[in-house]
């Protein structure tokens, strides 16, 4: 059974600093895409960042670029989301991903076929 276990969130005001991770079991992601998406409170589930199966390439939503980096470690089939200078406008839970099919950087919700629990981000201001 493929489970996504994410971990990491918590409350910081403003300008603040989280680091999330996320640890795939029941099968490896080292040939696949990953990603984290975010969805906030009466909003759809958005893209967030992506990277791809060897870490390569990686590709961000325009409100998080420069301030979010997501990185992933296939000998610990681990992604992270370093996400720095947090906003109010960043609290959301968070979700990590992982495709069966793609290798690269996707940003299509559809593409991605496993999906970890969430963790609530909360930026105060």
């Amino acid at each position: 059974q493929v489970q996504l276990v994410a971990s990491g969130g918590g409350s910081v005001q403003a300008g603040g600093s989280l680091r999330l991770s996320c640890a795939a079991s029941g099968r490896t992601f080292s040939s696949n895409a990953m990603g984290w998406f975010r969805q906030a409170p009466g909003k759809d589930r958005e893209f967030v960042a992506g990277i791809n199966w060897r870490g390569s390439t990686t590709s961000y939503v325009d409100s998080v670029k420069g301030r979010f980096t997501i990185s992933r470690d296939n000998a610990k089939n681990t992604v992270y989301l370093q996400m720095n200078s947090l906003t109010p406008e960043d609290t959301a839970v968070y979700y990590c991903a992982a495709s069966r099919r793609f290798t690269l950087a996707t940003m299509t919700m559809e593409e991605y076929d496993y999906w970890g629990q969430g963790t609530q981000v909360t930026v105060s201001s």
